[in-house]
């Protein structure tokens, strides 16, 4: 069971295990989709489910904006159903540039206290605040 699945401090699930086909509150959940659109019944029916390992992502940043990253799923074989996701840019494009920005942020030295920011990170400037 995954740790973000937990009600905090409780222990109890907030949403079913996807990873157990035999969960009673995912069981629930398809039950109640499947009564409530026939969208889903016909896709659910059909379980055209296709296991993706590797492939290309298109995220929203909101400080730096959209991303394209690929990504490859390595399955961690000493604790089964844990996959460890691994995301990249590829070089000299515009969203290599734009994960750089933050690391840049990271790698200045704050001049007012003298401090190396390596240590001591800034946070990054709110969209929209004051320079």
């Amino acid at each position: 069971m995954c740790t973000p699945c937990l009600q905090p401090g409780t222990g109890r699930r907030l949403r079913p295990d996807p990873r157990d086909p035999h969960d009673r509150a995912l069981t629930e959940l398809v039950g109640e989709l499947s009564t409530q659109s026939g969208l889903f019944r016909t896709r659910w029916a059909a379980h055209d489910v296709l296991l993706h390992h590797g492939g290309v992502k298109q995220i929203h940043h909101p400080v730096v904006g959209e991303l394209t990253l690929g990504y490859d799923a390595l399955e961690l074989p000493a604790d089964t159903g844990l996959t460890i996701m691994a995301y990249s840019a590829e070089p000299a494009t515009p969203t290599r540039d734009a994960l750089d920005l933050p690391a840049s942020w990271a790698a200045t030295v704050d001049r007012d206290s003298g401090s190396d920011s390596r240590t001591h990170p800034a946070p990054p400037p709110r969209p929209g605040a004051p320079a």
